[in-house]
C-alpha cells in the first residue's frame, strides 16, 4: 500500500464528529432567532437550559403540545420533517389516497432532496382541495429551503417550514380519538426526544 492510499484509509478511519440535528445550541438562542416560536408556545427556555430538558420540561408542563412547536422549530428542517412524517405515519390514522400519495411525495424528498422533488411536492400540497397533516406537511418540504419557485427567487423566511410541520403533527393530535390523545402525544415527544440526544 503506497503512501497516499494509506494516508486515505487512515482519513477514513478517524471518527466524524456528530452532526447535530438542530438549527442552535440552546433553546434560548432559537427563541431570539426565530421570534416566531414565541407566538405559538406559552413557555419560555431559561438562558442555560439546554435542548433535551427543555423538552422534556414542555412535556411536563400543563401545556405538552408546546413540546411539538419546539421540536418543528429547533430541529433542521430536513429533520423535522422527517419526525413530522414519522408522527403522522405511526399515528395509525386511515389515510385518504391522496394523502397517501402526499406522503409518498414527502418520503421520496427525505430520501431525494432535490429542488425538482421539493416542487413537485409544493405543487401537489398548494393544489390540495383539503388542507390535512399530510398537506401541511407538503408544503413543509417546499419552503424547506431554496427559491419558493422555479421562477421566483424570493426568499421563503425562516418560520414557514416549522410552522406547518407544527401544524401538520398538531392537526394529526387533533384527529385523533379524545382518549388516544395523550398516549399519541407521548409517543410524539417522545419520538421527537431522539433529535435532541447527543450520542
Amino acid at each position: 500500500m503506497d503512501s497516499e492510499t494509506q494516508d486515505i484509509t487512515l482519513d477514513a478511519d478517524k471518527t466524524q464528529p456528530p452532526v447535530s440535528a438542530l438549527r442552535f445550541d440552546t433553546p434560548f438562542e432559537l427563541y431570539a432567532q426565530i421570534p416566531h416560536v414565541k407566538q405559538l408556545t406559552q413557555h419560555r427556555p431559561e438562558q442555560d437550559e439546554d435542548a433535551l430538558d427543555y423538552l422534556l420540561r414542555l412535556r411536563a408542563s400543563t401545556t405538552p403540545e408546546d413540546a411539538v412547536t419546539f421540536t418543528a422549530f429547533a430541529a433542521v428542517p430536513k429533520m423535522a420533517i422527517w419526525w413530522a412524517y414519522e408522527c403522522l405515519r405511526l399515528a395509525g390514522e386511515e389515510m385518504s389516497q391522496a394523502d397517501r400519495e402526499m406522503m409518498e411525495l414527502v418520503a421520496n424528498w427525505t430520501t431525494f432532496p432535490g429542488n425538482e422533488n421539493r416542487y413537485r411536492t409544493m405543487q401537489a400540497a398548494l393544489y390540495a382541495p383539503v388542507a390535512t397533516p399530510a398537506v401541511y406537511l407538503g408544503l413543509a418540504v417546499g419552503w424547506s429551503g431554496g427559491a419558493i419557485a422555479p421562477n421566483d427567487p424570493a426568499p421563503v423566511p425562516v418560520h414557514r417550514t416549522p410552522r406547518a410541520i407544527s401544524s401538520a403533527v398538531l392537526s394529526c393530535l387533533a384527529h385523533s380519538e379524545l382518549n388516544q390523545r395523550s398516549v399519541r402525544l407521548a409517543r410524539f415527544i417522545e419520538q421527537a426526544s431522539a433529535l435532541f440526544r447527543v450520542f
